[in-house]
């Protein structure tokens, strides 16, 4: 089943508790942490994650666009994250590789994220690791970006290693996702899509979420 992850980077954020709730059709809460120096943007951080754990049954999935996210893994698990992501160009190949043993040891789901210039190899020292991995059909930084679909062949090919050497691992796509592109990035391999204008600024966010399932 595909499954949707709105992005708060959409929602009011004076009413961030009300549009929470407003996506609880959804699978999980995709909350994008920006630092202003692994992108320019700088948007929330562990006490909001914190704050809005609460308030939702549905599991956070937390996308670090940071610097050296190892630094901070454990205490966005300590706040509530359930799924927490972290870019391949972040930092070196081994502390990726100690952010997601931390991140497990936590008892959480883990995942490396590749902008869109970063091949898909980029991808294959950590893919046993993983219980997610997140490609970015937008640069990372900004909401309502349009989408890249170039980077489609680069979700095929991680579709395949992943179905090759670790199944369960999930495909997750960020940028640019409507209900044009949803179509497009299912049929070459997502299963878990994140949107954020494209739900919250929809008339009808439940009717809305069921039509991004594809």
């Amino acid at each position: 089943m595909v499954k949707i992850a709105p992005s708060i980077l959409a929602a009011d954020f004076a009413n961030l508790e009300r549009d929470i709730r407003r996506i609880a059709a959804a699978d999980y809460v995709h909350v994008d942490v920006m630092d202003g120096l692994f992108v320019p943007n700088i948007t929330i951080g562990i006490p909001v994650v914190r704050c809005i754990r609460p308030v939702t049954e549905l599991p956070l999935d937390v996308h670090l666009m940071i610097q050296r996210p190892v630094r901070y893994v454990e205490a966005f698990c300590d706040a509530g994250a359930d799924i927490v992501t972290a870019h391949v160009e972040a930092d070196t190949e081994e502390n990726t590789c100690l952010a997601l043993e931390k991140i497990h040891a936590r008892g959480k789901r883990a995942g490396v994220v590749v902008k869109p210039a970063t091949p898909a190899e980029a991808v294959l020292p950590f893919l046993k690791m993983c219980d997610i991995i997140l490609v970015m059909t937008v640069e990372p930084g900004f909401g309502g970006q349009k989408f890249m679909a170039e980077q489609m062949p680069k979700l095929q090919t991680i579709r395949r290693w992943i179905d090759q050497q670790n199944p369960a691992c999930e495909l997750e796509v960020d940028g640019g996702i409507d209900p044009v592109t949803c179509k497009t990035v299912i049929e070459n391999g997502a299963n878990v899509l994140v949107a954020g204008s494209a739900v919250y600024k929809a008339a009808d966010i439940p009717s809305r979420i069921r039509e991004l399932r594809g």
